[in-house]
């Protein structure tokens, strides 16, 4: 993908397979994720793993296209004492939908994400923090974007501090 949003505007590359290779021996680790300025209870749930190819068209008439692996999470409350979701078991989930539906681990990881009752919201994986005793995902909100008007500020930007032979008020 050519534009990606998350707030504040960060390129974030965040694949399935580079999110996999941090939980990688730290199954016994509860996995905690954070969004939206909270903490996901104990009872979360992936609901449903999305494996999602986009071919698209932006308002600048520029053809796309890119994957996804599209995590579905509801932040339910804990039924009992139970203690929040292992990296492990998160990954024995990740690895059982992969046998039937082929995920393409190369994908950009995006997480959907809500408490019953709200709108789910969008979100990509902007940090991942593997602690002594647990990990933690660090989810940045993923802003809607005009893809062409962000490209040529990108470009003007670039542009504007591409020579250091000639010095300019914008570097």
């Amino acid at each position: 993908m050519n534009a990606h949003a998350t707030l504040p505007y960060v390129e974030v590359e965040a694949s399935l397979a580079a999110v996999l290779a941090h939980l990688e021996g730290q199954d016994e680790k509860p996995l905690i994720i954070e969004y939206d300025d909270r903490t996901v209870r104990a009872g979360y749930h992936v609901t449903e793993v999305k494996a999602g190819s986009f071919v698209t068209l932006d308002c600048g008439n520029n053809p796309d296209a890119w994957q996804e692996t599209v995590l579905q999470i509801e932040d339910i409350p804990a039924t009992d004492d139970r203690p929040m979701m292992t990296a492990g078991k998160f990954r024995k989930i990740l690895s059982q939908v992969d046998r039937k539906v082929r995920l393409n681990h190369d994908a950009r990881l995006t997480i959907e994400i809500g408490q019953p009752g709200e709108a789910m919201r969008v979100f990509d994986v902007a940090e991942v923090n593997v602690l002594e005793d647990r990990v933690r995902f660090a989810l940045g909100m993923r802003a809607a974007i005009c893809k062409p008007r962000h490209r040529a500020q990108e470009a003007a930007a670039n542009a504007c501090c591409a020579s250091a032979a000639t010095p300019s008020a914008c570097c």
